[in-house]
């Protein structure tokens, strides 16, 4: 069996995790003494090496483990979590469904840590081991390479229903998906609460390690118990927040020193979003003579595991068409203003009771925004446009607001320019039936607050096409972005694939073959590889080590960060003018060159690295002006601090100390007494003899008299 070397995760305040290198637990069960601390004389080169090498023979420990973590709402918890000190049991591979028994029932070496092929991660088979939890000490769910053919989605069956617009309120009937059940294949085993630790690891080495340990150790042969010594794994996910989002908050207040730790922190990030019309950001509230369109989309996504949330159809393939769009539209909206003001923005936390888009009304309404909702004139959002091989898309608008004829008309004519649009692009947009309510989306928050035209564009006419909605399977291998065998990263990067021309056709603009080598590179950037040369060339060199090799994480702020400056880029202009003057957001020392009405308050200045050169690793950077905003995306919920709110999100997530897992031989329990028991003989009989000796220690150790 190899060993791994031990990696401490440690959490930083906001909960993330990060790797710190090897160290050593200062603990006798892993073999290190005390005796190793560095201390005079001794090198800590020294400590380390002889605590590791006895640490390592005894476990071996798990790499890219990814876990199930805690979230709170206004009324309950849901999520995973182990107890302080690591839970630990004996591994069972779990064959199938009917293999439970063993684990519930008939095993003699309970509690067991069950190890789950992607196939039987179920609801049936997640409620009966969640059920008989006493016999259960944790789960490690083994994530395929390819994508299970069923579909699978842990999420509910109606997303963000009690958020919406309809309720009691507004038109009932078609509350709670009464009408269309939005996502059937939802499972709901995100939202449930579970006592033990569930992770997921990768089908590689440390599966084979896990597996074989099993074999050689733990398999029943012929109907008999194994015998020991027994392979068994530890996994450490305590979790630090408890009940609600009201306790966790209040406990947050509680300063009995003078570095208070926070338990819980509320789920939230930034919204991007830009104008075709420069406005001053610093005069918040309404705009006279202004009317804007917002065109929207989401970013976020999640899935059951912490750190293992794709997106690709249900965040991704609407946000990249905005890009697309934006950029298709630059030179047509600089050269000749429209009659409204486009808003590109870019929605954060809409899966969580639509967090991002629920501020931003917020903020319009109490005037803390560039715009109120009255300089509103419509909006369209742009949701999960994976067509799959197909060429139709759906437009979805809200029944209930079209029953009034101003905001009817409107959405009419939205609808028929878009048609009209599409006619010529080889592929159909339908509409939605009448009666048909609004699928989840951002649009909703604004209807909430008043009646404004809209259209969401989907997939779907009726329910989700997204076979994995919410899921670590919706992925770029479910919206076909795949690539020939034996291309270097660089040559994928350039690659046109197929999605990346079905993407620019949504567009709904005829665009040079630059315009379709830029959506490939979205692509591969958002959905294979964010450490690419071109988003590399996009951003400033500070923020270089937010990208990855592997594929973005949509629960954390990094497709924020590179969508603020794609954005810029693909909207904005490069000015020439120095680093310094850019960072200090001007055009020169004393401004002179800025035309009247036109300052730092209408536009961003954003400084980013560049390419290099051919022959040369000096990268030229340039400064790019634009209209690129951010504002805040935390529920009204925290600002009003009504943790128990039926309008506004209430979700927060559990702070951490330690993410990881394990395995080792475990002895028997007849021997770990037997030990026990010769160890405290040992002590007896050590302590026994001191005593003789020191009460005899005089004549033992005297020296006789010397002679006169």
């Amino acid at each position: 069996m190899s060993c791994s070397p031990l990696w401490v995760n440690t959490p930083d305040r906001s909960g993330k995790r990060t790797a710190t290198g090897p160290a050593c637990h200062i603990r006798r069960i892993s073999g290190c003494d005390p005796a190793c601390l560095p201390g005079e004389g001794r090198s800590s080169f020294t400590f380390s090496a002889s605590c590791n090498s006895v640490e390592k023979k005894i476990y071996v420990h798990l790499n890219y483990t990814v876990p199930c973590v805690r979230l709170l709402n206004a009324t309950h918890q849901i999520g995973c979590q182990s107890s302080l000190s690591g839970d630990v049991g004996v591994l069972h591979v779990l064959e199938s469904e009917e293999n439970l028994d063993w684990v519930l029932s008939s095993g003699p070496n309970p509690p067991y840590m069950v190890i789950l092929e992607s196939s039987l991660f179920t609801r049936s088979v997640m409620m009966k081991l969640k059920n008989g939890s006493s016999r259960v000490a944790g789960i490690v769910v083994v994530a395929p390479n390819t994508n299970p053919v069923e579909g699978f989605s842990p999420h509910t069956s109606c997303p963000n229903e009690n958020t919406g617009v309809y309720s009691e309120s507004y038109d009932p009937t078609l509350a709670h998906c009464n009408v269309t059940v939005w996502n059937p294949l939802g499972n709901g085993l995100s939202y449930e609460e579970y006592d033990f630790p569930i992770f997921s690891l990768k089908d590689d080495n440390d599966t084979q390690v896990i597996r074989q340990c099993y074999l050689n150790h733990n398999q029943a042969v012929n109907g008999s118990s194994p015998r020991y010594p027994l392979c068994a794994m530890q996994l450490y996910s305590h979790m630090s927040a408890v009940t609600d989002t009201a306790t966790c908050m209040r406990r947050n207040d509680i300063n009995f020193s003078i570095s208070p730790e926070m338990v819980c922190d509320p789920l939230g990030d930034f919204n991007v979003w830009a104008s075709t019309r420069p406005l001053n950001n610093t005069e918040k509230g309404h705009k006279m003579w202004e009317k804007v369109v917002i065109a929207a989309a989401r970013l976020d996504s999640r899935s059951f595991f912490f750190d293992v949330a794709p997106g690709a159809e249900s965040g991704a393939s609407g946000f990249i068409t905005l890009l697309a769009a934006a950029h298709a539209l630059r030179n047509v909206t600089q050269e000749a203003q429209p009659n409204r003001t486009i808003f590109y923005t870019f929605f954060q936390g809409e899966t969580f009771d639509y967090i991002g888009s629920s501020r931003m009304v917020y903020d319009m309404e109490n005037n803390q925004f560039t715009v109120d909702l009255d300089n509103v004139h419509s909006v369209l959002e742009i949701g999960q446009v994976g067509l799959h091989g197909e060429s139709r898309l759906w437009l979805h608008s809200d029944p209930v607001s079209r029953r009034n004829s101003s905001v009817n008309e409107e959405v009419r004519k939205l609808i028929e320019n878009l048609q009209s649009a599409a006619a010529g692009l080889g592929f159909t947009v339908g509409e939605a039936g009448f009666s048909q309510p609004l699928p989840p989306s951002s649009f909703q928050r604004f209807l909430r607050a008043r009646q404004i035209p809209g259209v969401v564009i989907e997939n779907h006419q009726l329910n989700f096409t997204n076979r994995y909605y919410e899921s670590m399977y919706d992925n770029a291998e479910y919206l076909n972005v795949s690539y020939p065998p034996n291309l270097t990263p660089e040559e994928q990067l350039k690659f046109v694939t197929d999605t990346a021309k079905v993407i620019l056709l949504l567009t709904v603009f005829k665009c040079v073959t630059y315009c379709v080598s830029q959506v490939s590179q979205m692509l591969y950037g958002f959905l294979v590889r964010s450490n690419n040369s071109w988003f590399q060339q996009l951003i400033p060199s500070d923020l270089t080590s937010h990208l990855s090799k592997l594929i973005l994480n949509y629960t954390s702020s990094e497709p924020t960060l590179l969508v603020q400056y794609l954005l810029a880029n693909l909207t904005g202009s490069a000015i020439n003018i120095t680093q310094e003057n850019c960072q200090n957001q001007r055009e020169d020392e004393n401004d002179k060159e800025i035309k009247p009405g036109e300052n730092k308050f209408m536009f961003t200045y954003m400084w980013v690295q560049g390419a290099a050169p051919p022959n040369n690793t000096k990268r030229e950077g340039f400064c790019v002006r634009s209209t690129v905003r951010l504002s805040r995306a935390v529920s009204p919920a925290f600002e009003l601090r009504d943790y128990t709110s039926k309008d506004y999100s209430t979700w927060t997530e559990s702070r951490w100390k330690s993410i990881k897992g394990r395995i080792f031989l475990v002895a028997s329990h007849e021997l770990e007494m037997l030990t026990l028991g010769v160890g405290v003989g040992v002590l007896l009989a050590s302590l026994l003899l001191t005593y003789i000796i020191s009460s005899k220690a005089d004549i033992l150790f005297s020296s006789g008299r010397e002679p006169t």
